[in-house]
């Protein structure tokens, strides 16, 4: 099988995939390791994709149920902002504190890789005291933290430009964070206002600039599909091209292809178009059969596509699903792509 071309966000940073038989929990990988790895081993051996837990699919345990049926409604806007920043406590009432999220990633999941929130831990992007014991924790742990998930700092397509220059510089912290802790990526939303064409100058823009500040510290920013017009694989891949930064690229999820109330994209073709581009994935799930099978849609397809753009990176499980517990979603997801794995470790000897 020939690895397709892929844009690469590191300039001449590409690496042979690990060898491992997979055989539980797949290893992680080094510091400063490519996003966009090549893979040239034997079928037999062949790792894929490696495992990531994002930390989103662990909300409710985090929030705490009172928290989730009551105090978030009451919050909004800048008033939830500054309750995250100075009183976090009075919303992260669940049992998991986010400080031991790397141990109960690995621990409770057999998951060695994590992808952060900045949600649960708004106040404490620049506390070096806070990162290091989280480091610590992750590191103490054989726990590889991959990227960090950043929202409510602004729009960096905001059609004002002094709004749009701080949304990019609120976003400044979380790639120093990102760093420190050993991350290749943030993760950012490229929300904007006005036409096709306006909105995708506007955050091509507010793109650009956050690279220029990112490529310093090494760290990639990474668009989510995500609402709005992001959810449309055609308009995210273009504003990529239009950011014109190597440190620019995609995250695509699953199931994040709802345009607006009226309009949705086709998840696979989304999916396929996203990953030319991709510098981690999100696998979103949310309800699976009795047999272990995700309902809403079909993963071996998906991941098939995500193979097949010589992707090899890390995938992260994002479980939103409600008809089972957080725990139970997250394994449920483990198991189904360790399963997919195999299933096209299978199709490429039958090649």
């Amino acid at each position: 099988m020939t690895n397709h071309h892929r844009r690469q966000f590191i300039q001449g940073s590409t690496m042979t995939a690990l060898s491992i038989a997979m055989s539980g929990c797949l290893l992680s990988a080094g510091q400063d390791e490519s996003i966009l790895p090549a893979l040239e081993t034997t079928n037999s051996n062949r790792q894929l994709f490696k495992i990531s837990l994002a930390q989103w699919s662990l909300h409710r345990t985090i929030f705490g149920a009172n928290t989730s049926a009551n105090r978030l409604r009451g919050l909004s806007g800048d008033k939830l902002i500054d309750t995250l920043r100075n009183n976090p406590g009075y919303l992260l009432r669940g049992k998991l504190d986010p400080l031991d999220f790397p141990l109960y990633a690995r621990q409770q999941f057999g998951i060695d890789a994590v992808e952060y929130v900045n949600t649960f831990y708004f106040g404490r992007a620049r506390d070096h005291q806070y990162l290091t014991e989280l480091k610590k924790r992750a590191q103490g742990e054989g726990v590889t933290s991959v990227l960090i998930m950043c929202d409510l700092e602004g729009d960096l397509g905001h059609p004002v430009q002094n709004e749009r220059k701080k949304a990019v510089e609120n976003h400044h912290k979380w790639v120093e964070a990102a760093a420190f802790l050993g991350c290749h990526s943030i993760r950012v939303n490229a929300k904007s206002a006005g036409t096709w064409s306006q909105q995708m100058q506007l955050a091509a823009d507010g793109l650009h600039a956050l690279a220029e500040y990112a490529e310093q510290y090494k760290i990639n920013v990474l668009v989510e599909n995500h609402g709005g017009l992001s959810s449309h694989p055609k308009w995210l891949t273009e504003t990529i091209k239009a950011a014109d930064h190597q440190r620019v690229g995609s995250l695509p999820d699953f199931g994040n292809f709802r345009i607006n109330a009226t309009e949705r994209y086709d998840n696979y073709e989304g999916v396929n178009l996203l990953m030319p581009y991709a510098g981690a994935v999100s696998a979103k799930s949310l309800d699976f059969n009795s047999l272990g099978e995700h309902t809403t849609f079909d993963y071996l397809r998906l991941m098939r596509s995500v193979v097949q753009a010589g992707y090899q990176g890390y995938v992260g499980i994002e479980y939103e699903g409600e008809h089972m517990s957080e725990d139970s979603g997250i394994r449920a997801t483990h198991r189904l792509l360790n399963k997919v794995h195999s299933q096209l470790l299978h199709e490429m000897v039958d090649m």
